[in-house]
């Protein structure tokens, strides 16, 4: 069986369209939106005016076999800017979860319905963490009740760091519906727009991903049909049914959406990485110190080296996590956690070392590294943080019930 690494004419031709848009529209308006801190919708916009943003480009990305296309897409969008690629991208964590619980009824009805039209784009909401329940996903507080005699769920909780939160047309959002099965007794749930309950009542203000919106959620008595939970009563009851009988269950409804994500997050770090290498890179060639241009000093020259090397091995994981991800193979030995986890190291790693090439001038925010150096440690925290994906990787490789 032949074995090749070549790109085949139509991930080419995706990844110079998304660049193209990454280096037109998103380069010149990131210091802006980053400035002020505010969902940059004329660039949604944009994005959705060529088809980029929307559930054609997300369904026709996913059908690809090879499973490239969206890490590829997602690797330029960021090399872009990080803020602004995550307020583009964060619908899709919505959508994934949708995805990965629904019904193929729920994916068609609410799945549109998270991205709205080139005229008028919406955006979707992925609520799961909470404030103490980050990590630990089993100490979720939130709460669904099923009303029998209205068949609707009332949802009761507080969700932390969602992005789009708050201003999201649709939310979904993951509740407990048997406490004492911990993430077993978890299920997700539509939330559909205007619906009554569901508040954000400040917006949290961050290190990085300032052009990304991100807010806590609160769910007073919120109700909803019984056709909003992901999957349907019948498919929950029988998974229920399994966790208290002790037989082995599926996996629950958050860490589903996480393993369909991983390496789609991972690419967004290399393109925030490879970014700011690239103009490092430039700097190094250009800037004179001692009578030459810097990159003639060894440790200038090793540093950018050891940059390239860390982002090529990191995208190699990436890659290979997409491609089992969507070929339906199992992560034996946690891949999809090790494309995350080093993605994410690297990404804060090359952007600091970036910011050091550039000395004095990379502290300051004339020069866009400061700004990736800051939209890049996030990548060690959400969606996983770096302690948890080694520990899922540790649990893989070991078959041990370690904490």
């Amino acid at each position: 069986m032949e074995f090749w690494l070549d790109l085949n004419a139509e991930q080419q031709d995706l990844r110079e369209w998304v660049h193209g848009f990454a280096e037109g529209v998103v380069r010149p308006a990131a210091a802006e939106w980053d400035e002020r801190e505010e969902t940059p919708w004329p660039v949604i916009q944009e994005a959705a005016k060529i088809g980029l943003y929307g559930f054609e480009f997300l369904a026709g990305a996913w059908s690809d076999p090879t499973g490239l296309s969206l890490p590829l897409a997602n690797e330029e969008l960021f090399w872009g800017d990080g803020g602004i690629g995550m307020a583009i991208s964060g619908t899709s964590l919505a959508v994934a979860a949708i995805y990965g619980s629904g019904t193929p009824e729920q994916l068609v009805e609410w799945v549109p319905q998270c991205f709205g039209d080139a005229a008028a784009p919406l955006l979707g909401a992925f609520c799961t963490t909470e404030p103490e329940a980050g990590s630990d996903v089993g100490a979720m507080r939130t709460r669904a009740v099923y009303d029998l005699a209205k068949d609707e769920w009332v949802l009761t909780g507080q969700k932390a760091y969602a992005t789009n939160g708050g201003i999201a047309n649709v939310h979904v959002v993951t509740a407990s519906v048997d406490p004492e099965l911990g993430t077993r007794g978890q299920a997700a749930f539509v939330v559909p727009p205007g619906t009554a309950g569901l508040a954000a009542t400040r917006k949290l203000r961050k290190l990085g991903l300032r052009a990304s919106h991100t807010a806590d959620v609160f769910l007073d008595g919120v109700r909803v049909p019984g056709s909003c939970l992901l999957g349907g009563r019948e498919a929950l009851d029988e998974r229920l049914a399994r966790a208290r009988s002790g037989r082995r269950a599926s996996r629950q409804a958050a860490m589903r959406t996480f393993e369909l994500s991983r390496p789609a997050v991972g690419a967004q770090a290399i393109g925030i990485a490879r970014a700011a290498y690239e103009y490092a890179l430039e700097y190094a060639k250009t800037r004179v110190q001692f009578g030459r241009p810097i990159i003639e000093n060894q440790a200038v020259a090793f540093a950018l080296a050891d940059m390239r090397t860390e982002i090529d091995a990191a995208r190699l994981l990436v890659w290979r996590a997409a491609w089992m991800g969507r070929n339906d193979r199992r992560f034996t030995a946690g891949e999809g956690s090790m494309s995350k986890l080093k993605a994410g190291e690297v990404a804060v790693a090359v952007t600091e070392k970036a910011v050091q090439i550039l000395g004095g001038a990379g502290y300051l925010r004339d020069h866009p590294v400061e700004r990736m150096f800051r939209d890049a440690k996030i990548y060690t925290i959400f969606e996983g943080t770096s302690e948890i994906q080694r520990l899922v990787i540790a649990r893989a490789i070991s078959g041990m019930p370690l904490r």
